[in-house]
């Protein structure tokens, strides 16, 4: 897989310590792209971008980073001008979850979902506005979620929170256009990562799935070929769409004859 405009530029990514954003990472690098990795576990980053450096001899720089403290967020991305004159790609794949039915939610999950998932998104976006306006060139690109275009049982909250990026990402793409920068929403399914170690800790949600689940690492190819084009959004996997489109459609019909499966988790 090759994208040959990804060479030499600047791409950050949150979440790059494991499970998708790792493997945005390997591929972007496979595409000789400047990299600079932020997650909280700055050992873990460490290991993806030793294993960058080995493979490709890429230029790598990790910052540990809770996207969740609004406050550090500006700091960080002003270390990252220093070292470099421009971010070209911004790939908000930092997130969280929890699996709960709404009465049972604890409020801390709650706030740590929209911290991470909502505003954190939002903050790091905004540290790259006015330098992608200014050139007149850049690609930011949201990690949203299936959920956020059809809510189910026992993700109201998380939802609710990918119903916030998915708002926030189309405002957002009008708002760029005028001014030559591209923006992205990806909406995947349930993929194979670490993110369902926290979200389903007994794992009968992936187990129930089955051979549905997507593999991060195709998930991250669909996401570095689309870089610097002008995608409006990449759904997978395609039928998980079509039901949210159904859903707006025949929300009722959707609703039941979906229900069984819909608790699955």
């Amino acid at each position: 897989m090759k994208n040959k405009d990804l060479e030499g530029k600047t791409v950050v990514i949150t979440g790059a310590s494991g499970g998708l954003g790792e493997y945005i990472a390997y591929k972007c690098a496979e595409n000789k792209a400047r990299l600079f990795l932020l997650a909280r576990n700055e050992d873990r980053l460490n290991r993806v971008a030793n294993r960058i450096r080995e493979e490709h001899g890429i230029d790598c720089t990790v910052m540990a980073l809770d996207v969740s403290d609004l406050r550090k967020i500006p700091s960080i991305f002003e270390r990252i001008y220093e070292e470099v004159e421009a971010i070209d790609v911004l790939i908000n794949n930092a997130g969280y979850g929890i699996f709960a039915e709404a009465e049972d939610l604890k409020l801390t999950d709650l706030e740590r979902m929209f911290s991470i998932n909502v505003l954190g998104l939002i903050s790091c976006t905004k540290a790259v506005i006015p330098s992608m306006r200014k050139r007149q060139f850049g690609h930011i690109i949201n990690i949203a979620s299936q959920a956020g275009k059809l809510a189910t049982p026992k993700s109201s909250a998380y939802a609710a929170t990918k119903h916030a990026v998915l708002g926030f990402t189309n405002s957002l793409r009008m708002e760029m256009v005028r001014f030559g920068v591209y923006v992205t929403a990806v909406n995947p399914g349930p993929i194979r990562t670490e993110f369902f170690r926290y979200t389903d800790p007994e794992g009968a949600y992936l187990e129930n799935l089955g051979r549905v689940v997507l593999e991060p690492e195709k998930v991250a190819e669909k996401i570095v070929q689309v870089i610097f084009t002008k995608k409006r959004e990449i759904n997978l996997p395609w039928w998980m769409n079509w039901t949210s489109i159904l859903h707006t459609l025949m929300p009722n019909t959707v609703e039941r004859l979906g229900r069984k499966a819909f608790f699955k988790k």
